[in-house]
């Protein structure tokens, strides 16, 4: 049995603008957007290129793996399906 793909909306330059900061991997500096968990495994896999580059700190790899795992394995509070995540940080806009 084959698994579906679910398809995530893309996040464009605009909707990044409009995402909160605590949606990011790193808020302060507003890198790494993790609105859904396709975002968030490729957060995770940037992060590893760069810690192996030296451009990341292992705490801030670290942050960023602990944000992107709630993301991608869940969290006390429940689940959001990758479009509910995104329409609750940017909307329908």
């Amino acid at each position: 049995m084959m698994r579906s793909r679910h398809r995530v909306g893309k996040l464009t330059a605009a909707k990044r603008d409009k995402l909160p900061s605590h949606v990011f991997g790193l808020p302060k500096q507003e890198k790494y957007p993790m609105p859904d968990r396709s975002h968030a495994a490729n957060a995770k896999a940037r992060a590893t290129q760069q810690l192996n580059k030296g451009n990341l700190s292992k705490g801030q790899y670290e942050t960023i793996n602990k944000k992107a795992n709630r993301i991608l394995y869940g969290t006390s509070k429940g689940k959001m399906t990758d479009n509910d995540r995104l329409n609750h940080y940017v909307g329908n806009r």
